[in-house]
């Protein structure tokens, strides 16, 4: 298949367009600035000249915090970019891959949301992505929308390089303990994308890494596999105020992947030790 991956420069996008390429796939990666997802008819012209079998939609304005602020831009990308590039894929007969996430959610309780549950997002920043998955079923019915969670992986920043990075510094980290969600290795991840593309088993799934975890918890492991002795202090999130809200419970049933006949991914321990020896 010819697939063109939006936002190929960023951690799931680089492994994305990895895997893609070992399957015999032509990629074609688009990011910024030639690729702007905001810009209507531009994006929907170079669509139709590439001619595309596949869009993976990777491309999103990710700054949680600042999207409080710049609630402008974070709209164009994540919202009326999704409905830019949805109506141009319906047009055409392209297949659609869209990745949301779990800030759709409100966070309460304490057991795994499915993908049928009512979205309630606590900061603006899951309200764009909430409504880019509302715009991709509306303008592109027969798509994929994926909603991931507590991403890392090679490229760019991420909370593995964050912990270990502050751990060089400090013999003990304050680490929040009352968010609780799955680590998701981003390698682990785009192979699971791929096999979706690869079908057409359209519909809303929930993929991550198997098993839960707190933000203490996550941020141990992390440094128990690199070797260090940095002490984790377990604390609450009121401690750490942010100008947006996290969600506590970002526990993600994978029923959906099951149900589709997909395989789940692997522990997220295992992913970790796996990303922390390779990089």
């Amino acid at each position: 298949m010819k697939i063109l991956v939006a936002g190929s420069n960023g951690m799931l996008g680089t492994d994305a367009v990895k895997v893609l390429k070992s399957r015999g796939h032509e990629v074609i990666p688009a990011d910024l600035p030639e690729y702007d997802i905001t810009d209507r008819i531009g994006i929907q012209q170079f669509i139709r000249n590439l001619k595309p079998d596949a869009v993976m939609l990777l491309a999103a304005y990710t700054a949680v915090d600042k999207a409080e602020t710049e609630r402008a831009q974070c709209f164009a990308v994540n919202t009326l970019g999704a409905r830019n590039v949805a109506c141009v894929c319906k047009a055409c007969g392209i297949k659609l891959l869209y990745t949301s996430t779990d800030y759709v959610f409100s966070g309460e309780g304490d057991t795994p949301y499915e993908t049928d549950s009512p979205v309630s997002p606590v900061n603006y920043y899951g309200k764009t992505k909430a409504d880019g998955e509302e715009k991709v079923r509306e303008y592109c019915p027969g798509s994929f929308t994926v909603r991931i969670s507590w991403t890392y992986g090679s490229g760019g920043n991420n909370f593995v390089k964050k912990i270990l990075a502050a751990a060089k510094d400090k013999e003990a980290l304050s680490v929040v303990d009352d968010q609780i969600g799955s680590p998701t290795y981003t390698l682990d991840l785009a192979r699971l994308l791929a096999d979706m593309i690869e079908s057409e088993k359209y519909g809303v799934y929930h993929a991550s890494n198997e098993g839960f975890c707190s933000r203490a918890e996550f941020a141990r492991e992390i440094i128990s596999a690199a070797g260090l002795n940095t002490k984790i202090i377990p604390v609450k999130s009121d401690e750490f105020p942010t100008p947006a809200a996290r969600p506590k419970n970002s526990r993600l049933s994978k029923r959906s992947l099951t149900d589709g006949g997909f395989e789940l991914l692997p522990d997220w321990r295992d992913a970790l030790r796996r990303y922390m020896n390779e990089y």
